[in-house]
Parts: C-alpha cells; structure tokens; sequence
C-alpha cells in the first residue's frame, strides 16, 4: 500500500516489505530470474546469503568508525577529495552539498596503501581492511553481472564481469558519514545526500542499523529501505542500463536525515570497467525490432560528463542514439 508522506518534500513511502530480497544460495536458474526481475522492475534488491564474512564487513566499519571519530583537523589531512581522500557537505564540483561527509577511494591497492598514510594511525590495518572488503564485495557483484548475463541468455556470460575483474578497472569504494543529530527538537527529514543515479556498472552497498535510504520506483514514488546491517543491497548503474539497452534501469535513490541520536555510516562498491572501455549495448539486447538506444562511448567520456553536471541531471539523455543535439 502508498499512503503520502507528512515531511515537507512530498515524498510517497510505502512499506519496505515491497522492496524485492534475492537469496543468493538458492539453485542457479532460478536465481538468474529473481535477479532479473528485480533489476527490471526496481534496479535495486536486497542481497542474503551473499557470503561475505562479518568479520570483513566489521573490520571495514570499525575503521571508519576511528576514522570519523577524529577532530576536523586530522580528518583535513586526508582531504581535500580531489575526488579521492577525505571530503565534507560538498558533492562533486558543480555545487552539490549534502549534510554528511566522506572518504573516497580508488580500488586499486597501491592507491589505497598511499591514502591509507593520512587516513588512519594504522595504515596496514586499514589498507588491509579495505583490500579484503572490495576483494568480497567485487565477488558479489561479480555473481550478479554474470546471474544477469545468464538470464539475458548473452553468449558470454562473464561479457560484464570480466570489466570488473580487469586490473585497469575504475571501481571506487565510498564511506559516508552522516553525523548524529544534535537537536532533540523534532523536525522534518533533511536532505543527507540528493537524488542521484550511479554512473557505474553495479553498486553494492551496506549501511550500519541507521535508516535514511530511498529509492525511486518506475512510478516516481519514494520508498524508504529498512536498513540491515548483515546483508548488502544491490543497485543498478546507469553503465548496466546502456549494456542491457534499457532492459535493465539504472534506480535513483537519496538519504534522508532522520532525527536520531546515532549517525548513519554507509559503504559503497562502485563496480566500474577500465577509463578506455567502451560502453554500448551487448549485441544479443539489439535487434532489427530494438534497436540501440545509445551511442557508443568510453567509459572516460561518460564519467567526464558526469562530473560536468549537477548530481541530479540525467546524464544518460546525453548519449541516447537521438539525442537533439545530435540531429
């Protein structure tokens, strides 16, 4: 049931319970279809029995949790995020504020080890850390791409996959931090991160017991997500929509700052191919009777675009095969 929102940004919520759960043990057919459908119909689901052990997860939160417990000064030092490192309200270079701040970080180890000197008083347990969360978690999302080659029936069913494992893959792992609220006074949710699509192939996130996240269905109605801190949710990048020529739709989603005495902590895989991959649709997605909705373009070209434009622009509309500005 959709019942309206009280707050003042006339959000529509409805039961979290309508928001798809893929359990990721069950017999591999059958798998391939539930994680189909759920990306077709809300490009998001809630990953179980992912196989990730807690202890991963835990070690990557507690590290964060040292991290943004730190004076402002001493989080400065592993910023500004340009984009890596350490970075506060500002969301991109076009003007985007949100009320949280962050750590951004390439995937690749020796980035990691390097960032890892301002980051933590223990840079070997962090960089070792986050190695071995992006090592899991590139697994998950791994399993996905090719659960959804498989149901696509794409010849090569490591096509996407394969981008992800290459060593020159533009993946980044993102921790958010929304602070605790300070007031007791009670007030309309705030806005801690806008509305947004992610440019990527695939996005794996887990959050700690706080709540805040949104998506937005195919109808335009804002559904919260009950937060669970042991399973990891799955969103769909705007790079798997142009590879799946639109089958799949890459979900936009927003955090919400509710009142509450204990911040909210996310952590986000960015699954990404290398800068010079090209991205365009595989060739078993077109036909004589669906033709390409986009246009051939690196991955470079589409994160450059992306960067050029406010968080909530669709960037996709740039590189659709009839684009105006390309008749």
């Amino acid at each position: 049931m959709v019942v309206p929102s009280s707050n003042s940004m006339r959000s529509k919520k409805t039961n979290a319970v309508g928001i798809p759960t893929v359990d990721l043990s069950v017999e591999r057919s059958e798998l391939s279809e539930l994680v189909i459908k759920a990306c077709e119909q809300y490009g998001f689901f809630k990953a179980v029995n992912h196989g990730v052990p807690e202890e991963v997860i835990s070690r990557l939160e507690n590290e964060g949790i040292k991290f943004f417990s730190k004076s402002i000064s001493e989080k400065r030092q592993a910023g500004p995020a340009t984009p890596f490192g350490y970075g506060c309200r500002n969301i991109g270079p076009n003007g985007d504020m949100g009320d949280l701040e962050y750590l951004l970080l390439h995937t690749n180890p020796l980035s990691i080890s390097d960032r890892s000197q301002t980051i933590s008083n223990n840079p070997t347990d962090f960089s070792c850390a986050v190695n071995d969360y992006i090592e899991a978690v590139r697994e998950v999302a791994c399993e996905v791409v090719d659960l959804v080659a498989e149901g696509l029936r794409v010849p090569d069913k490591y096509a996407v996959s394969k981008l992800i494992r290459n060593v020159q893959s533009d993946s980044v792992l993102r921790i958010n931090h929304y602070p605790p609220t300070k007031s007791s006074a009670k007030r309309d949710p705030a806005m801690g991160f806008g509305e947004h699509s992610d440019p990527q192939i695939l996005t794996i996130l887990r959050s700690n017991e706080v709540g805040g996240l949104q998506i937005c269905t195919r109808d335009g109605l804002w559904i919260p997500v009950a937060p669970d801190p042991h399973e990891f949710f799955v969103m769909v990048g705007d790079a798997l929509q142009v590879m799946t020529n639109g089958r799949l739709r890459s979900v936009r989603h927003r955090v919400m700052r509710n009142n509450t005495r204990k911040g909210r902590m996310s952590m986000m895989y960015f699954a990404a191919p290398p800068l010079s991959s090209w991205i365009t649709p595989l060739p078993k997605m077109v036909s004589a009777e669906k033709p390409s909705e986009y246009r051939p373009f690196t991955w470079a070209h589409y994160k450059q675009a992306a960067y050029s434009l406010r968080l909530g622009h669709s960037r996709l509309d740039l590189f659709r095969a009839h684009h105006p500005l390309l008749l």
